[in-house]
């Protein structure tokens, strides 16, 4: 390298002609450079038109019930310390500290708990009767849901599990003597049902009841360790009783799958003779519950201990029943599940709407490049990308709280002749709307770019927290297969008794099947016939197809339960596509009955955008020649337009989810201030 006094002199020499080359207006700017102005937070409320419609009314429709309940219980909350409390960009927030280790989340559970207990949160909850108090509890637990996972399920073991068994499985005799109880916390419950080898399969389980008529008791044992009681939320710190589910053995005869109540611990926490009890250990989320192991060793508990609604078992041993089918008589022992299915997918959908009122929120003050020179930086949610991420769930959350609503008022106004109905629609719906939030909260945290991360944000955490969804209450693939395997049922019945369809929704296969236009238009595809008519040709061609390809593994000399297996990937479509159909037909019926303007311009926009992002992200309906490939090509098209419709919307409709400012997080409001060195976040 020359580096010469002469050549130092030439290269300052040619900096210095360059430099005088430049117009006067160049130069005085190159003399004049100076930073750009700093970035700046603006809430989306400056900036976005005001509403088109009142949120509270949409928030009526979603919410469906107890709306003032729902702001006392939030209230409750904000106001206590042992809902940690901080303060970030000038507002205060609360979330469980999940930098705590498992034992001291699981000590805070229980603090929250008790202090939810004094003010009066569960009163009635197991005494008081009737739908509206059935309501109003679910309406309550789904508060406790939005701030903490741990502290939903944990309450929805002891008073659902626990406490739903002795009070639907049991007679006066439990009802007096452990209600009250329970409701008051005197004692903590759990609900022994799982073991380490049978999960899904109930029926299965290997823990024994023996009834030894001497002493009028029943002796149980746990013959193996496949027999360990698994996952029993409870078990490992706090509860000091539990629902067992053993086989039932008399005289050497096994009558199956009952229910029993067995004390595990005294009331000083200490665990009782012939019970050993292990720590399931930490998750990847859900640490606030203390999930354990049990085994029992020939504990013996009263005949009286018996959940004796079902069956009964005398004195002198002989066993009765009101119900004298096997199967059926297994199933009215599975009842409890039912509400915790209901319970899990209603709070998906309150966890799906806390992730998408952030990152929307977020979306509207965040900028992020300029497409003209010098120009200023475009809010995310201007991006149309950015809008096919989000407004998509956002319709999808609003279509599934109808859903949701649908779904408790049938459980809390529940007959025995609508049980089946109520199993079927359960499961459906649990699988399909926690898995609906578990895509929900990965888009979320992308759109939120690296803020999702930070714990304190929420929308990342809750994705380990709420990955269980899918696993427990029942694996959400065999949920769908039992889906399928009850339309088969109908399918057949209807078939053999030469009789209509009546329930479940099935009543559009006894009409003409429906015929789709050859050439799809904007209208013809936001036209609620169309839709109804697509997702019902689609659900009917299925379930045909389904009980066709069942005829024919019989026919090979399969059996009944081997041909449905081998059936599994059309099992898979239909019952997609009776839990699509089902969502869609339930909104609808909120939509005809909301008043006409601007809410209801607005669920139309939010319907036409769930059926066509159905469309787009389905194969079933090019799979089966349902629709065109260019007419699906049209429907993708339809999915941008109607982004761009529902965008002005947006942050109307995440105000309209009723969250609190304070169950949300930083990133969602002042996400500068909250960053800043002298706000202390971490």
């Amino acid at each position: 390298m020359d580096a010469s006094p002469t050549a130092a002199a030439r290269r300052a020499a040619a900096i210095a002609r360059h430099l005088a080359g430049l117009p006067s207006g160049a130069a005085a700017a190159v003399a004049g450079l100076q930073f750009s102005p700093c970035l700046s937070y603006a809430p989306p409320e400056s900036s976005e038109a005001p509403p088109a419609f009142a949120p509270m009314e949409l928030r009526a429709l979603l919410d469906g019930h107890h709306l003032r309940e729902r702001d006392w219980a939030y209230g409750a909350m904000e106001e206590s310390p042992l809902f940690c409390p901080r303060r970030a960009g000038g507002k205060v927030f609360v979330s469980p500290d999940y930098n705590e280790g498992k034992e001291g989340q699981r000590e805070a559970t229980m603090r929250r708990i008790g202090y939810l207990t004094r003010r009066g949160v569960f009163r009635g909850w197991l005494t008081e009767p009737g739908p509206d108090a059935e309501l109003r509890k679910l309406a309550l637990l789904e508060c406790l849901g939005v701030y903490d996972h741990s502290l939903a399920i944990k309450v929805g073991v002891h008073f659902f599990l626990w406490g739903g068994a002795v009070k639907f499985l049991g007679t006066k005799r439990h009802h007096d003597k452990w209600l009250l109880d329970t409701e008051n916390y005197v004692i903590k419950g759990c609900f022994a049902m799982t073991e380490l080898g049978h999960g899904s399969n109930v029926r299965g389980i290997e823990t024994v009841a023996t009834y030894d008529s001497k002493t009028g008791e029943f002796v149980i044992n746990t013959p193996c360790e496949s027999a360990q009681k698994y996952w029993i939320g409870g078990a490992a710190n706090h509860a000091t009783h539990t629902i067992v589910f053993a086989q039932l053995h008399i005289n050497g005869r096994n009558e199956g799958v009952h229910a029993f109540i067995a004390q595990i611990r005294d009331q000083d926490e200490n665990v009782l003779p012939n019970i050993h009890i292990a720590d399931c250990g930490h998750k990847i989320g859900l640490n606030g519950v203390d999930n354990g192991r049990i085994w029992f060793n020939n504990i013996r508990v009263p005949r009286e201990n018996l959940l004796n609604l079902v069956a009964d078992v005398l004195p002198d041993g002989k066993y009765v029943s009101m119900i004298d089918n096997p199967d059926q008589r297994f199933a009215a022992f599975l009842s409890p599940l039912t509400l915790g299915r209901v319970n899990i997918a209603v709070n998906a959908v309150y966890i799906s709407k806390v992730g998408l009122a952030i990152a929307v929120r977020y979306a509207l003050s965040r900028r992020a490049f300029s497409i003209t020179p010098d120009g200023p930086e475009m809010l995310l949610l201007d991006y149309p990308s950015h809008q096919r991420r989000l407004l998509p769930l956002l319709a999808k959350v609003c279509m599934m709280s109808s859903a949701s609503n649908f779904m408790k008022n049938m459980y809390v106004k529940r007959t025995p002749e609508i049980s089946k109905a109520i199993h079927v629609y359960s499961s459906a719906l649990k699988a399909t709307l926690t898995w609906q939030n578990m895509t929900t909260l990965q888009e979320c945290r992308e759109a939120c770019g690296g803020q999702g991360l930070k714990t304190e944000n929420r929308v990342g955490i809750f994705k380990a927290e709420f990955d269980v969804q899918s696993t427990f209450e029942g694996d959400n693939n065999v949920l769908l297969q039992q889906v399928s395997k009850a339309l088969y049922a109908e399918f057949l019945t209807t078939q053999r008794k030469k009789k209509s369809f009546k329930g479940l929704g099935l009543e559009h296969l006894n009409g003409p099947c429906p015929v789709i236009p050859h050439s799809l238009t904007s209208v013809i595809l936001r036209s609620s016939k169309f839709q109804m008519d697509l997702f019902c040709l689609r659900e009917r061609d299925l379930l045909k197809q389904f009980a066709e390809e069942v005829a024919r593994h019989l026919a090979q000399g399969e059996s009944r339960e081997r041909a449905l297996m081998l059936s599994y990937q059309i099992a898979e479509d239909l019952a997609r596509a009776f839990t699509e159909r089902t969502i869609l037909q339930i909104f609808l019926e909120d939509e005809m009955n909301a008043p006409a303007g601007s809410l209801k311009d607005v669920l139309v926009l939010l319907r036409s955008m769930y059926v066509m992002v159905c469309i787009d992200e389905s194969a079933s309906f090019l799979r089966y020649g349902y629709l065109s490939r260019d007419n699906v090509t049209t429907v993708r098209k339809e999915v941008m337009i109607l982004c761009s419709e529902l965008r002005p919307h947006a942050l109307a409709i995440v105000g309209s989810f009723g969250i609190p400012d304070a169950f949300l997080s930083p990133l969602a409001f002042d996400w500068i201030e909250a960053n800043a060195l002298s706000s202390g976040s971490e």
